[in-house]
C-alpha cells in the first residue's frame, strides 16, 4: 500500500485531501507543521508528499529541501495560493514535480498524485 502525507496548517484541506485518498485505497498520514511533517518523514517514509507552501514556522521550500534530503526518491506535489506563484519555479528546482494552486481541484490532484505513483 502507498502511503500519502498530507502537510497542510488548515485542518479542513488536510481532513479533505485524506477523506479522498483513504478511499482511494492509500495509507494517508497527516502533518499542521513542517517539524512534524519532518519527523512523519523519518518514521514512514511516504512515497509522496502534498506540501503546502505557507506553513507555521517553516515554509515550503525549506520543507522540501529537508524532505528531499533525507529521501530524494519521494514524490512532492506543492499546493501555492493564488498570490505565491513566484515560488513554483524555486519548488521545481528543488524538486517538486506538481503544483496546483489553492483553490484547487480536487480530482485533479488525485489525477495527479495515481500518475506519479503508477511510476
Amino acid at each position: 500500500m502507498k502511503t500519502i502525507l498530507i502537510v497542510d496548517d488548515q485542518p479542513g484541506i488536510r481532513l479533505l485531501l485524506k477523506e479522498v485518498f483513504s478511499k482511494e485505497g492509500y495509507q494517508t498520514i497527516t502533518a499542521g507543521s513542517g517539524k512534524e511533517a519532518l519527523e512523519i518523514v523519518q518514521e514512514a517514509c511516504p512515497h509522496l508528499v502534498l506540501l503546502d507552501m505557507k506553513i507555521p514556522g517553516m515554509d515550503g521550500i525549506e520543507i522540501l529541501k529537508r524532505l528531499k534530503k533525507s529521501n530524494s526518491n519521494v514524490h512532492v506535489i506543492m499546493m501555492i495560493a493564488y498570490g505565491e506563484l513566484d515560488l513554483i519555479k524555486e519548488s521545481m528546482n528543488w524538486g517538486a514535480e506538481r503544483y496546483f494552486t489553492k483553490p484547487f481541484d480536487v480530482f485533479e490532484v488525485r489525477d495527479a498524485v495515481q500518475q506519479l505513483l503508477k511510476q
